[in-house]
Order: structure tokens, then sequence, then C-alpha cells
């Protein structure tokens, strides 16, 4: 069985990524054949520096490898490496409606929000340059958050569309699979109505694991609480230092955080110091690590991922164009 998944370039993976998709997408490729690619391309819907575009790549490789990826097992690598995949995303987008892409939730959100002069096509024909990304190497299933369910909708209407269209089933049929256990990693602020809100760049609400010890301590001292003194009772479910702690802590630790959050007599500074302990522990050996990884070393790995896997996508190309009367010859 073979997983495909991908991360967007979009700077240095946050503690949110991390939890949410990288360490679920490498726990997974323990136990099946794993194709995990950077999506740089994807990235140019944003970003238009290309130092920027270079050194997110690099972050966010460095961020897999650091973590543990096994490339040797799996297939690592850049998706501009393989430009079999733009190719198909124009073929398919011949077999997908316009009135169906402005469904995509990207350029829904930004076209209601009164951005509409701002996006991009590049935006706008997003769903089938991903869908390109999975199709071309036949995965069979591609895990995604709750929110990412239309993605794999788009991706297998089209790939149907396609393969009535040419009367074989030349495109494998993905299967999504819903990552229900991952949960929303919040952020260090709340909105005005004092709820969390999901951590993430767009809100600068981010901890970045692989700053200096300095920066993440002061980072997490940063983290938004409420008024509460030392001696008085504290709301540990409504506390984001406590939501975030429970996410990285045993069970006994969260549980002793619990009680002391009740009990009182334990300041915010404490709770936010244990949280700070928990990060150093748990990921030490991977901010180690990834201060260490060179960009030459990220380099070869990539190559050597591409190696692998363009074999694959060119046989595709090859099989798509032959159906589609683009190669007349074998």
């Amino acid at each position: 069985m073979r997983i495909l998944t991908g991360i967007q370039s979009s700077g240095v993976p946050h503690l949110g990524n991390i939890l949410g998709a990288i360490d679920p997408a490498i726990e997974m490729s323990k136990k099946y054949e794993t194709f995990l690619f950077i999506a740089n391309m994807h990235s140019i819907t944003t970003f238009q520096n290309r130092q920027s575009i270079i050194d997110n790549t690099y972050a966010c490789a460095k961020t897999y490898l650091a973590l543990g990826f096994d490339t040797d097992k799996n297939c690592f690598y850049k998706q501009s490496d393989v430009p079999e995949v733009a190719e198909l995303a124009f073929y398919l987008s011949c077999f997908f409606g316009y009135n169906r892409l402005q469904m995509g939730h990207s350029f829904k959100d930004k076209s209601e929000s009164g951005f509409i002069d701002n996006i991009n096509v590049g935006l706008f024909t997003y769903p089938m340059l991903m869908a390109a990304d999975i199709l071309l190497y036949d995965a069979d299933i591609v895990p995604v958050g709750k929110d990412q369910k239309q993605h794999l909708e788009f991706t297998r209407m089209v790939a149907n569309r396609f393969n009535n269209a040419v009367g074989e089933n030349v495109l494998k049929i993905p299967i999504s699979m819903v990552q229900e256990n991952v949960q929303t990693v919040p952020g260090i602020i709340k909105d005005k109505e004092g709820s969390f809100i999901k951590m993430s760049k767009s809100y600068n609400n981010t901890i970045n694991l692989f700053e200096t010890d300095k920066v993440l301590r002061k980072r997490i001292m940063s983290i938004q609480t409420d008024s509460f003194g030392i001696g008085d009772s504290k709301t540990p479910d409504e506390c984001i230092v406590y939501n975030l702690y429970r996410l990285i802590s045993s069970k006994d630790n969260v549980s002793q955080m619990r009680e002391d959050y009740i009990n009182g007599g334990v300041g915010y500074g404490n709770f936010k110091q244990r949280l700070f302990e928990a990060l150093t522990d748990k990921y030490g050996e991977a901010r180690e690590k990834y201060i260490s990884i060179t960009n030459e070393e990220v380099d070869v790995k990539l190559k050597e991922g591409v190696d692998k896997v363009r074999p694959i996508a060119l046989a595709k190309r090859e099989q798509i164009q032959k159906y589609l009367g683009l190669r007349t010859k074998p």
C-alpha cells in the first residue's frame, strides 16, 4: 500500500504543523511505503521571492529529517524536481469544470473576503496541481485533516472523469484517510472573544521549536493567560498552556498539572516553564539535529528521492499521453 503526503514550503514548520501533520506522517511511514514531498511549487501561489522559496524548502526538508523520517525506506523528494506533475495538472484541468473549481476552499474564502483582485490563477487551479501530485504516483491512500477532505473529493472526481473519458482505468482512485484523532493545536493567543485560535503563521501565534533555548523560552513565556493569581484555582481546559502541554507530555504529568491548576498555589510562570521543559525533552534530539543538517545533505537526500519517483512519473506520463492521443507510437 502506497501512502502519499506533502507539505507546503511556507517557512520553518511550527509546533502545530509538527503535532498535526509531520509526526503522524512519520509514524505512518514506519508501517507503509510513503511518498513524502516538499510542495514548493504550491508555495508560489503565496511566495514569489526566490530566496524565501529556497530557504523555506530547506527548512521543511530539515524538519522531516530531524524528526526521523526514513528516506531509505521511503521516497522523499521536491515537487519541482518532477516536471511531469505540472504537465498532468494541465491535462486534469481539461477534465474539470470551472464552476467546480470556484468552490475550492482557498479560492472561495479569498474571493468572499473581498480579495478577488489579488487572487492569482495558480491559487484558482491549485486543486488540479494537488490532484496531479497524487494521481501521478498511483497513490492508494492520502492522509488528510477534516478541513482537507475537499481536496481528495476533487482528486477522485477528476480521476473518474478522466477514466470515463478515455475508457480505461488509467488513474488509480485514491482513498482519503481522515485523521480524526489529530487535534487542532492552539496558538499562543486567543481571539477577542477569548476563544482558541488555531496555531498559524498567518496569525503570528506559532511556536518555532528550532529556535535557541532562550528564544523558545521567551516565546512560551509570552503565551496569553488570564489574570488569576498564584493562590487562585484556575481552569485548565480554558488555558492555552495546559492545552499545549497535554498534547506533548505524559498522562501522569498532564494529570499532575491539571490538579495544580484546580488546587491553586502554582502560578502561570511555573506552568509555562513545565511546557518549555516538556518541549525540550520531547524534541531535544530533533532540535540539535535540525541545526546540524546542512543544505548539501538535504540536496543529497532529495536527489536520492527524486531518482526513485521520477521513473514512476515518466511511466505514468507515457501511459496518460497514449490514452489522450498525444503519443502515437509505443
